[in-house]
């Protein structure tokens, strides 16, 4: 063993145990690595930045973007509803069919890209059925990975083992010939989160989910829920059902002939005929409900009005036209169309009615409405909106272009165009049809997740480039050259799994096939079986967040390497297990 081999199984071990102790995150043992190596003269200070401009890191890099622009133009609410329809709230349901969808749809196309294609819908569905997506986003990303290797063209390694294995002068295999295996791993991988997810899986909640939103409601006690109600209020005038006084509810919304009026004004008379909107604790709803004789019903406008419908924090500045005028005088409903919902003068905070108290420059008001509304208030100068607001999905992010430029890169990649330039087309493609706009773009990229691609990229390259990875292969394999073919598979599974874990799965295919085929011509079994063992076992990354999609998820994930560990290291043994048993039995 050399001082440069030494050196770069030393780095390799100090990095594993960085990432299990989560001393530091992720990206900064990653950057540690991408700096440390090029000063133990392991590598040149070039090939230590080449993870940056790396086809994987410039992939991912793509298919953020172009996953931000898929979610912003729409296109995700038209496979959200279909999957919910048929799966309902259940988790177990939810999972298996869009696991499936996933799964499937990575023997076609790069994994990467199919989780980014459902990372969108995910996170809606999520939001909709109040789970969280840290439930989800996991098992996801390990159906990807496992229906990669249900074709022969469905992840790297499978798509250069034929090459490899003819240069070895042994017979390559067909398209599908490897689908049984990879079938028995995608349903072995989904049944393991269906029966033991309650366990494995973090009960963490997910940045995303974490939003300013929940934060307000939180902060002021406000009430999440909206309900729609009907009955014979003909004649009445809004401002004499004392909503706000009496009921302590908000009126945020009329439906007359399915036409909306958005926080309807206080001396608006109602018809006879309306559905009213109505946000407030239940409690105070059942009483306004028997006080009038009116009844909850279900309406088909209001999940969209759930949707579209959102809090935001105000402050009065000094120039404000409200100074000196109180909510009645100056017709806030009337004007602004929001719903006055909260009051902070000073130190003193009120939910009961304000109508009458003169506002204030620096007095806080909470208002409740439609999110144009909102937008609209935000272009105004008489109050200065406190938190973000959101967008409003209403087809104006062009989602025919959307899905075309996401449709455009993967058929690129699948026509042998290198993914990394595919895939960042796909993305300017979005961005000069003006779907997203560039800054967007910027801020949609998980900086985190980048840096750690980037920094751990430049140790694959140290541990070939020094004879390391090669040290430790020979020294396995002839180890167990004589040993019985089981024993030969499971070192071969094990060996390329650890290989996998700190180095791209092509290199470390590229490297272990020539090995093992010449192993299997030493030994007597079939060179192309232990080569087909390499190819899949290079996909049996689960237990860091090294592989892509992994590092991919685990930002909007909230997840951490302990999560990883935790869910990974029971999925790699059963892949493992199934991966050695199906080609000992069906393929030597």
């Amino acid at each position: 063993m050399t001082l440069e081999i030494l050196l770069s199984l030393s780095v390799l071990a100090i990095t594993i145990i960085l990432f299990v102790t989560e001393k530091l995150r992720v990206d900064v043992v990653a950057l540690l690595v991408m700096i440390a190596l090029p000063w133990l003269s392991l590598i040149s200070p070039g090939d230590s930045f080449t993870g940056l401009s790396s086809n994987a890191v410039i992939s991912i890099m793509g298919i953020m973007i172009m996953g931000f622009g898929i979610d912003k133009s729409g296109v995700m609410d038209h496979i959200t509803s279909p999957i919910i329809k048929i799966a309902g709230t259940s988790e177990k349901k939810l999972l298996s069919i869009i696991a499936l969808a996933v799964g499937i749809l990575s023997a076609f196309i790069q994994n990467i890209g199919a989780t980014a294609l459902f990372l969108p819908a995910i996170v809606k569905i999520s939001k909709k059925i109040k789970i969280s997506t840290s439930k989800f986003l996991m098992p996801i990303g390990f159906s990807a990975i496992l229906g990669g290797t249900l074709t022969l063209f469905g992840s790297g390694p499978l798509i250069i083992l034929n090459d490899l294995l003819t240069r070895s002068g042994v017979k390559g295999f067909g398209i599908f010939d490897v689908t049984p295996l990879g079938l028995s791993l995608l349903v072995t991988g989904i049944l393991y989160f269906l029966i033991f997810g309650p366990w494995i899986l973090p009960q963490t909640t997910s940045p995303q989910e974490e939003d300013h939103q929940s934060e307000l409601i939180k902060k002021w006690n406000l009430s999440e829920e909206i309900y729609a109600v009907r009955g014979n209020l003909e004649s009445k005038v809004i401002q004499d059902l004392h909503l706000w006084s009496k009921f302590h509810l908000h009126l945020i919304a009329v439906s007359v002939n399915n036409e909306i009026l958005y926080s309807p004004w206080r001396n608006y008379i109602f018809k006879g005929d309306e559905v009213l909107f109505l946000s407030g604790y239940k409690e105070n709803m059942e009483k306004f409900l028997s006080e009038y004789s009116l009844k909850e019903v279900s309406d088909k406008q209001l999940n969209k009005i759930k949707e579209q419908f959102s809090y935001a924090q105000t402050i009065i500045p000094p120039y404000s036209r409200l100074v000196n005028k109180t909510i009645k005088e100056y017709a806030f409903r009337k004007n602004y169309e929001v719903e006055p919902v909260m009051l902070q003068e000073e130190c003193q905070i009120t939910d009961l009615d304000f109508s009458e108290r003169k506002l204030k420059p620096g007095d806080i008001l909470i208002v409740h409405g439609h999110l144009e509304r909102l937008w609209r208030l935000k272009c105004g100068k008489d109050l200065i909106i406190l938190t973000p607001i959101r967008e409003l999905n209403n087809n104006k992010r062009r989602p025919l272009f959307a899905i075309t430029g996401f449709i455009g890169a993967i058929t690129l990649a699948l026509n042998g165009f290198q993914l990394s330039l595919s895939l960042f087309s796909g993305a300017l493609f979005m961005i000069l049809t003006r779907v997203i706009k560039i800054d967007e773009a910027y801020q949609s990229i998980d900086w985190r997740t980048i840096f750690l691609l980037a920094g751990l990229i430049p140790l694959g390259i140290a541990m070939d480039n020094t004879g390391a990875s090669k040290y430790v292969a020979e020294s396995m394999i002839n180890f167990f050259a004589s040993s019985h073919p089981i024993i030969i598979l499971v070192v071969i599974a094990v060996l390329t799994t650890l290989f996998t874990l700190f180095m791209s799965n092509v290199a470390a295919t590229v490297l272990l096939v020539p090995m093992v085929a010449m192993m299997g011509k030493m030994t007597g079994i079939h060179p192309s079986s232990l080569g087909l063992l390499v190819a899949v076992m290079a996909s049996n990354s689960f237990i860091l967040p090294t592989h892509q999609v992994n590092a991919f998820l685990m930002g909007p994930g909230g997840y951490r390497n302990k999560d990883y560990i935790k869910a990974g290291s029971v999925m790699t043994i059963l892949f493992m297990s199934v991966s050695v048993t199906i080609i000992y039995y069906f393929y030597l």
